[in-house]
């Protein structure tokens, strides 16, 4: 029993982080109708940047801060300069899919051309200390992972439900013509969604960075497991992508009892196959959940 429950809370663990990158990549997608899988290696950015604050000397909360900003800001020249204009000269999805494929080999080149090939570890004192509770053994690392993805998650929820952004986001997503007629700018709030997609793509990346190692290859490994959360949950709605990737996260790592570690991203695969084909809106998700 003691190995399902320290396997669950692995999973847990894992589904905290794909829940930051599914959230991020659902806000994004929500608004601007199109997949932004560039995102991916955003997030993975953004650990490299938290990695060269913290290994100069900057305090862990400040670097954090500092990465998630400096990712909103690279995301709003990202829609300016790319996206936003292929979207004002009407260019298709597949058009914009294609350049969030050719931004994402882009990001991943410039992180090799910056810090290499080699895999890059952060090194904190005691940061590896086990801890027991109830059996399950767990690291302070986890434990701030957990604290800050239900900050993150409770501040999200309010953004979304309770403030005027929040309530203008949701006009954009279900009706973009009716969101202009009620005088809302529509621009503006697809900028926006960038922003705040990107802000906690960073304090993803930040938390990977404490963690787990950082190479230039792993951000495809993200947006795979981002994307597949999402699925899972329903792409369309915010908390369904949430709790989608805490079911990948979960499942993943309660597999691994059985079969070797070695075909985590292969589990990944076969769920989004499998809930393409079979229920493509999602748990929770709306029918019409991926726009052609």
């Amino acid at each position: 029993m003691e190995i399902y429950l320290q396997f669950l809370c692995n999973g847990i663990i894992s589904g905290s982080i794909y829940a930051l990158v599914a959230s991020g990549f659902s806000i994004i997608y929500n608004t601007n109708k199109f997949m932004h899988f560039a995102h991916g290696n955003m997030v993975l950015l953004g650990g490299y940047v938290f990695y060269s604050l913290v290994t100069s000397g900057v305090p862990l909360i400040i670097a954090g801060l500092v990465s998630a900003c400096f990712l909103s800001i690279l995301s709003v020249l990202m829609f300016r300069l790319v996206y936003s204009r292929l979207q004002s000269k009407n260019a298709s999805n597949v058009i914009l899919l294609v350049a969030s494929i050719a931004l994402l080999g882009l990001i991943q080149n410039v992180i090799q051309i910056i810090y290499g090939e080699q895999v890059k570890v952060i090194d904190l004192k005691g940061s590896n200390e086990s801890l027991e509770i109830a059996g399950v053994i767990i690291t302070p690392v986890q434990i701030v992972i957990l604290v800050v993805c239900i900050f993150l998650f409770v501040g999200l929820y309010f953004l979304l439900n309770k403030t005027n952004l929040g309530r203008s986001m949701k006009a954009v997503a279900n009706n973009q013509e009716l969101a202009k007629i009620i005088g809302i700018n529509e621009k503006a709030v697809k900028e926006l969604s960038f922003i705040i997609g990107s802000f906690i793509g960073g304090i993803a990346g930040s938390l990977i960075a404490l963690e787990q190692s950082l190479a230039p290859a792993h951000g495809v490994n993200l947006i795979v497991k981002g994307f597949t959360g999402a699925i899972i949950g329903g792409i369309e709605v915010v908390p369904a992508s949430i709790l989608g990737s805490y079911l990948l996260g979960i499942i993943e790592n309660i597999s691994i009892i059985y079969i070797s570690s070695d075909f985590k991203i292969t589990i990944s695969f076969g769920l989004l196959f499998l809930f393409l084909i079979f229920k493509p809106s999602g748990l929770l998700g709306q029918k019409s959940s991926i726009k052609k």
